[in-house]
Parts: C-alpha cells; structure tokens; sequence
C-alpha cells in the first residue's frame, strides 16, 4: 500500500403545466340505429355569467414610484449585508455558512419582487433585475458545493468563481438605479481575476529559532504546493513552503516532540496565509521526536525525512484536519 513516509535517521558526529380535456357523451340515435358520439375537445371554456372576460380586472394595479422604491429598500440592506458578509469570511466553515445565507437572501428577495407590478417605465429593468438575482442566487448555492469540496477555498476565489454573475447583477441594479433612482445597487464587492501565486521554495511563513543539530527533510513529489507547519506543545516551531516536485531541508530544528501538519494548493494568498483552491489539510498521525545524545566520545542526534505524497513502502500514517483546526 502507498502512503507518505516518515524515516528516523540516527546521525553521529563527533563533536419548478397545464392540460386540455376531451370531453364526449353518448346520446341514443334513430331505432335500429348506432349510438352518436358527440363532444367537444379543448373548446373555450363556458362563461354562465354571459360576459366577457377582463384580463386586467384582477392584475395588480402598478406600484407607484415611490411606492416602488419602498419595496427595494426593504430588501436592499439585506442583500447587501448578506455579500458583503460572505466576501470578507475569514475561514472555510464561515465562508460556507454565509454562502447559504447569501444565496438564501437574494432568492427570496427575487420572489418577493418578482410578485410585484413595478411602474410600467421601469418594467424591463425591473425583469432585467429579478433575474440576475435568481441567476447570482444558484450560483451562490454552486460555490457552496465547491468550498464543500475544498476546489474553493477563500472568499477571494469565490468572487472570482462568481465573476460574471456579480458583473451582471451590477449592471442590472445600476440601469435600475438611473432609470429612477430607484435602490438596486446590492454588488459591491469587487472580484479579481484567477491567480496562480506561489512563494519561494523553502519560505519561511514562520520560524522560530533553529539552532539545533537535527533537520526535517520535507519531500513534496504531488502536483500542488505545499505549506508544512511543525508545532512543539501548543506553539509553531516553524512553517515552511514547499513546491510541488520539490524537496527542502530545515536545518537546526531543536530537541523535542513535534507534530507535523501540512496544507496543499493552488494560489497562495499571503493575506489570508491559505491556498485559495483545490485546497487540503492533514497532518502525521505519528509525533516525531528530535532527541540529542552526549556520550563520552560522540554526540548523537536524530534527522526525519517525509515526503507529502503516496510513496510505495510508506510507512507514514496521515489524517484529514478540520481547517478550523489548522494551526494557522
């Protein structure tokens, strides 16, 4: 079976329709004759009041503008707040809590005005609006599916998976807004286009001091970058970036037991410290132990090896992490 590996290496150093109906009946005929089969397929439907119908009796009369203007302000600050919110998630658990209730706004939002008769002059607008929304508002649910799945993993990349919707969405309120001043304008977070960012193989996020006589040799053959995070107690010795297909040494790590933890990606975002897709966190299952021995003659030490992928002989397990759980 494959799995990461994790070598100990002692070292000495010295030192969402409508039907028509047929309807027939059966009426007798002459003597000796066959019965007559009479009836009527998809007629006009019977009127007993003897009068035409007016469609317009029973349409909703049009909202006036100002009336029309209080329906959009009702809703405004709720759509509002609900993608500012959602933007500025600072972790992976929240940012899906606040997709659900981005989307959750703006869908209802959309029925609510969708069932109003706006001012005959801003009709289309008004079409042209409901449904950028209910179009932002399934895309929103999309984004949730993929942060679930970790192919999404900041606000930064699902503003950038949002793009053209949230383009859309703007554009629409803002012909709504000129063509009345009417309150429509609810986007105004900006997304950016898809980076691919990436530090430096072997950058330090973090470093604490290495002035020890042991090193971790850190094996990163996957298709994604890697962050790895030794931590000793309830503190980070060090974290460290490793490009995929690479390979780094932290020299100097001091005597103790650490446990390792490592996250891959794609795109690096130093603001939030987290890949921004196709993200992973997982850590050793095992704790290694750095431990320096003085004898008479020499001064013995350990070193570690592991590498980040699945490797034939790999003796290493590895567990998925919460990422609210991710030291970070």
């Amino acid at each position: 079976m494959s799995a990461p590996r994790l070598i100990s290496c002692a070292l000495a150093l010295a030192a969402l329709t409508a039907s028509t109906v047929a309807c027939t009946s059966t009426v007798p005929g002459p003597t000796g004759g066959e019965p007559v089969a009479r009836g009527v397929a998809g007629g006009p439907v019977s009127n007993p009041s003897g009068t035409s119908a007016d469609p317009s009796a029973t349409a909703p009369a049009a909202l006036t503008a100002d009336a029309y203007k209080s329906e959009l302000s009702g809703r405004h600050k709720t759509m509002l707040d609900a993608l500012n919110s959602m933007a500025g998630a600072r972790t992976v658990k929240t940012l899906n809590q606040r997709l659900g209730t981005a989307e959750q706004a703006l869908e209802s939002s959309a029925d609510e005005l969708a069932a109003l008769s706006p001012p005959q002059e801003v009709k289309t607008q008004h079409d042209a609006y409901v449904t950028s929304l209910r179009d932002l508002a399934s895309s929103l649910g999309s984004s949730a599916g993929k942060v679930g799945s970790r192919a999404l993993c900041t606000s930064s990349a699902v503003l950038t998976d949002l793009n053209g919707q949230l383009k859309a969405l703007d554009q629409a309120g803002e012909a709504l807004q000129g063509a009345g001043g009417f309150p429509a304008d609810v986007v105004t977070v900006k997304a950016k286009g898809k980076q691919n960012r990436r530090l430096g193989n072997g950058h330090y996020l973090r470093k604490d001091t290495l002035n020890g006589r042991s090193s971790l040799q850190i094996d990163n053959g996957g298709s994604r970058d890697a962050v790895v995070t030794v931590v000793k107690g309830g503190s980070k010795a060090f974290s460290v970036y490793v490009r995929k297909k690479s390979k780094f040494k932290v020299r100097g790590v001091r005597d103790g037991t650490y446990k390792i933890f490592f996250t891959h990606g794609v795109d690096w975002d130093g603001k939030s410290s987290s890949f921004t897709r196709d993200c992973s966190f997982e850590r050793f299952q095992k704790s290694v132990k750095f431990k320096t021995t003085y004898t008479a003659t020499q001064i013995l030490w350990h070193d570690w090896r592991i590498t980040l992928h699945a490797i034939s002989g790999g003796n290493a397990k590895t567990s998925d992490v919460d990422p609210e759980q991710f030291p970070g």
